[in-house]
């Protein structure tokens, strides 16, 4: 029978977010998975950038219990379009998408990211580059032959077999040279650096990438059980475990990941977690950047430490970064990088670095912020805590009202986007004036951002891969952030009789 991706998304439940399509591991059926396969192949076919038939696809994936049986699927998805797929293992993100570059070939990755184990997702790579929105919503379009004889009712295989193709170590040794070659022996020579391993799938190959720059490197927290790391709301736990590494330890710094690594969590030698907008900016100074783009949910220190020609703000989500990281390359920017709240950091252009090239990695990728951070504590002599100090004091918080549908977020922001301003700003203030003053601005880029009159920050927006409300607070403290946070969030909750 033939059927359209969307068609499939609507049954399915399974959407297109922020960061690839996503769902509840039930709904993510190996139907779903293969039919999804089949209507990203198409689109590149439709879009000139597969032009022949049995080239490679390649496929990887994270450390959650159903990516094997999700991976197999995408895997016989690639074979029944016509293509060879090439099974890169369990490896980081940023390692299968700079392979997919290198090879300009298709890659698709099986990843939840930093959501809980019982669910999962699949995101593109196109043979040029990540799938940006408008590439997602002609992906959606594309209209599939799906043999319904091959799935039972549950839309499981009717008969299964296990994975028997060889696994390529390609992925994991290019990552690894990208680093060995673009930094010497002895960069981070003298440093003592802990790696929070969790069950983060580049928990070795972090390891590894520090250790061969000369880092000494202890391991720390390795865990058997998935643990949805956030790097974005980041788990008292985690804040606590650090702080007690640091402290038995003397470590420089404390480096993870999220389930994918992409994403990075950086600690000074405290153990207390940089923030990724924080960690992005020092990144960026490090790496010398002449524009950065970064989504308006970022710590404005960004635009304050007056160090960028160019801070462009984009909506939240890597395509959005990734869009404007190409529009400020075509306008001539040299040197342009992105980077996201989460931390993940993007760079659109080779750099030159001390006389060795940094390729381009337009995706979200871990390992190249720990590195900036600690190179650039190093080049100006200084702990990461000095030089985190050293930015404009602005503070960023965020948490999120969990198992929130997608829906109620959006009646809570109609409130807010009458598109008259002067109405807007009245419903946001009868909420919160009494507790942050009066609004003097509203930005809509994504979501509700109201900024204050004394200058703090409140930004609400629905998750675009999870049933989450987030919620972002600025402040000139992290305390005075953080109260903001939680307040805000407790008066949503009772607003929505939580």
């Amino acid at each position: 029978m033939k059927i359209s991706i969307q068609e499939l998304m609507d049954q399915s439940g399974v959407k297109f977010g922020t960061s690839g399509a996503r769902g509840l591991v039930t709904e993510m059926t190996d139907r779903i998975c293969y039919a999804y396969t089949r209507g990203f192949l198409q689109f590149l076919e439709d879009a000139g950038e597969l032009r022949q038939r049995n080239a490679d696809v390649l496929v990887g994936g994270d450390l959650r219990p159903s990516t094997g049986r999700l991976m197999r699927a995408v895997m016989r998805g690639a074979t029944d379009a016509g293509y060879r797929p090439v099974n890169c293992g369990y490896l980081p993100s940023p390692a299968l998408a700079l392979l997919s570059l290198q090879r300009r070939v298709p890659a698709v990755m099986v990843t939840g990211s930093h959501i809980p184990d019982d669910r999962n997702g699949i995101k593109f790579n196109k043979c040029s580059g990540e799938v940006l929105k408008e590439d997602e919503f002609e992906i959606t379009r594309q209209v599939v032959d799906l043999d319904e004889s091959l799935f039972r009712s549950d839309g499981l295989w009717h008969q299964t077999s296990g994975d028997s193709s060889e696994t390529s170590p390609d992925g994991i040794r290019g990552y690894l040279a990208r680093y060995r070659d673009a930094f010497p022996a002895s960069a981070l020579k003298g440093l003592r650096v802990g790696v929070y391993q969790h069950s983060a799938v580049g928990r070795d190959i972090i390891a590894e990438i520090l250790q061969q720059l000369g880092a000494d490197v202890k391991l720390l927290g390795r865990s058997d059980r998935f643990i949805p790391v956030d790097t974005e709301a980041i788990r008292e736990e985690d804040v606590e475990l650090a702080r007690r590494w640091a402290a038995e330890f003397h470590f420089d710094a404390i480096v993870s990941a999220d389930g994918d690594s992409d994403r990075p969590l950086v600690s000074d030698e405290t153990g207390a977690w940089l923030r990724g907008d924080v960690a992005g900016i020092l990144c960026a100074r490090f790496l010398a950047a002449d524009s950065v783009s970064t989504p308006v949910s970022c710590n404005t220190a960004v635009e304050k430490c007056g160090w960028f020609p160019e801070v462009r703000r984009t909506r939240i989500g890597s395509p959005y970064v990734v869009a404007s990281m190409l529009e400020a390359t075509a306008k001539g920017a040299g040197r342009a990088v992105g980077y996201e709240a989460n931390g993940g950091f993007l760079t659109n252009s080779d750099l030159l670095i001390d006389g060795r090239l940094l390729p381009a990695l337009p995706t979200r990728d871990a390992v190249i912020v720990m590195l900036g951070v600690l190179l650039q504590a190093r080049r100006e002599g200084r702990t990461v805590s000095q030089l985190a100090a050293s930015l404009p004091q602005r503070f960023t918080a965020s948490d999120r009202l969990k198992e929130f549908p997608v829906e109620q977020s959006r009646r809570i922001l109609q409130q807010f986007q009458s598109g008259d301003e002067n109405s807007d700003k009245a419903a946001l203030d009868r909420i919160f004036a009494g507790e942050f003053g009066p609004v003097a601005k509203i930005d809509r880029t994504d979501g509700v951002r109201a900024t204050f009159a004394s200058g703090e920050i409140l930004h609400l927006r629905p998750s675009g891969n999870a049933p989450e409300f987030r919620c972002y607070t600025e402040a000139a403290s992290d305390a005075r952030a953080r109260e903001m946070n939680r307040r805000a969030l407790s008066m949503l909750a009772r607003s929505a009789g939580l």
